[in-house]
């Protein structure tokens, strides 16, 4: 059984949040430089066994594209190229920088690290992969 990975893709910086091998709770796991992200993925995959990818798809409310939805299906793209035995999939994503931050407060973060954007995006990762697993339990 593999794990799943959720992927919070920015233009500076892409979030990374992994499964438990049960499937079962979504953990921030990482922040990597959008330059490196396929050098990271290739070594990551290479250890770990991962069934499924899952991206974080940024719209808007009325459903528009934003302005960085063209370069998240550039990236789902090459992950479908590069890795073409892990299922490659897209989890609509709306807020969830404002709920990462929400998160942390709860969570008792201090407000120094709350700043750190790389917190927020790995963050912003598990709430996309949370939400991927919430909807597969639904619909099964």
């Amino acid at each position: 059984m593999g794990r799943i990975l959720g992927i919070d893709y920015g233009l500076k910086r892409v979030g990374i949040a992994v499964t438990d091998p049960m499937k079962i709770v979504a953990s921030p796991l990482t922040t990597i430089d959008q330059a490196r992200i396929m050098e990271y993925l290739h070594e990551y995959l290479s250890k770990e066994n991962v069934e499924t990818i899952v991206v974080g798809m940024p719209e808007r409310l009325n459903g528009q594209a934003t302005h960085v939805t063209g370069a998240v299906n550039k990236f789902v793209a090459k992950l479908k190229e590069l890795f073409p035995e892990v299922e490659i999939v897209t989890e609509k994503e709306q807020f969830t920088s404002k709920m990462a931050v929400a998160a942390m407060i709860a969570g008792g973060m201090k407000k120094k690290e709350r700043m750190r954007k790389s917190n927020i995006d790995k963050i912003s990762a598990s709430i996309i992969l949370q939400s991927y697993l919430e909807r597969m339990e639904y619909n099964n």
